[in-house]
């Protein structure tokens, strides 16, 4: 029998030698030696998003309302005001941040920021309420839109006007990225904004990692990725095979700790925890989040920190080879 293809050691030459642009083989069961601070064998983060204010709305210039990511399972997009829409919307700014941020701050616990610029923009008691809480702040973008089709010129200005109004609310430039709908170009437009040390448009892993970026002169540079979280996020109460209940959520979450924790014995990891005001700031997810929160806080190898701190130790004690 003759063949026109590829068999066998041929073929996997052949894929072998592509020019691929994933790398499925990360650590390959052999993560490096973490140490966290304190013994910890979890280095836990809460992620609150606030995007209120930043969303597809016509006010904002778009052609149509959000359909993403509220109790409107579904929704259909309106060339005009979505009153429902932007209600939800709102109770995340209104009620769902307070309530969120005044349980950390009773705990006197750190939390991480993924702060849209227009949302923040238009919520000073909210930026006064970050800063007074010492709250790392990751860019979020400038808006929280869709980027997949976007010219790379407009994701180009969005990228530097995001960074530009973190740095004039919060009198410090951001060092983290996470754009959470981007594009093929994100990563490539970070290289040319040296000012940003990490990014966390991945979930690929349970510890971060060393990449490289390539800028428009063809210079590289390492550039830090820390995985972040759509599976331990609360966005699953808002999909249709998602949480349904308080309890689905904190046994998801407690699942997901203890595995982490108990192979943290010997290689310790990571897990992120995603928050957005307008869905776990609702009263009867919110109890979840406080039963986790007494989980975790009854271990006592456990790092709750925030993701600047992950940075910062891994440049310290993990520098690119």
């Amino acid at each position: 029998m003759t063949t026109s293809y590829l068999r066998g050691q041929d073929l996997i030459n052949q894929i072998q030698q592509q020019d691929y642009s994933r790398d499925l083989i990360g650590y390959h069961g052999q993560p490096p030696k973490v140490e966290w601070p304190n013994k910890a064998r979890v280095a836990v983060q809460f992620v609150l998003n606030y995007e209120e204010g930043g969303e597809n709305h016509i006010e904002h210039g778009d052609a149509g309302s959000e359909q993403f990511l509220s109790d409107i399972v579904g929704a259909a997009r309106y060339p005009n005001l979505h009153m429902s829409m932007d209600s939800m919307y709102e109770y995340g700014s209104r009620a769902g941040f307070w309530r969120i941020h005044k349980e950390f701050q009773k705990r006197n616990l750190p939390m991480t920021i993924f702060g849209v610029g227009m949302a923040l923009a238009r919520n000073p008691y909210i930026v006064q309420a970050i800063k007074d809480a010492n709250y790392d702040v990751v860019s979020h973008g400038q808006r929280w839109i869709h980027y997949q089709d976007m010219p790379i010129e407009l994701e180009r200005q969005y990228m530097d006007q995001a960074i530009s109004v973190l740095e004039t609310l919060f009198d410090q430039t951001p060092i983290g990225w996470y754009t959470g709908r981007d594009s093929p170009n994100t990563r490539k437009l970070l290289a040319e904004f040296p000012q940003i040390k990490y990014d966390c448009d991945y979930y690929g892993d349970d510890l971060p990692f060393w990449s490289t970026l390539t800028n428009a002169e063809g210079q590289k540079r390492p550039h830090l990725i820390i995985p972040y979280t759509l599976e331990s996020n609360d966005m699953k109460f808002c999909a249709p095979a998602g949480f349904n209940s308080g309890e689905q959520y904190f046994q998801y979450l407690k699942d997901s700790f203890n595995v982490l924790y108990a192979e943290g014995e010997t290689e310790p990891k990571m897990l992120s925890i995603g928050m957005h005001c307008r869905i776990l700031g609702r009263p009867g997810r919110f109890k979840a989040l406080q039963r986790f929160l007494d989980y975790v806080q009854s271990h006592e190898q456990v790092w709750i920190c925030k993701r600047n701190d992950i940075a910062e130790y891994w440049y310290k004690n993990h520098l690119p080879e």
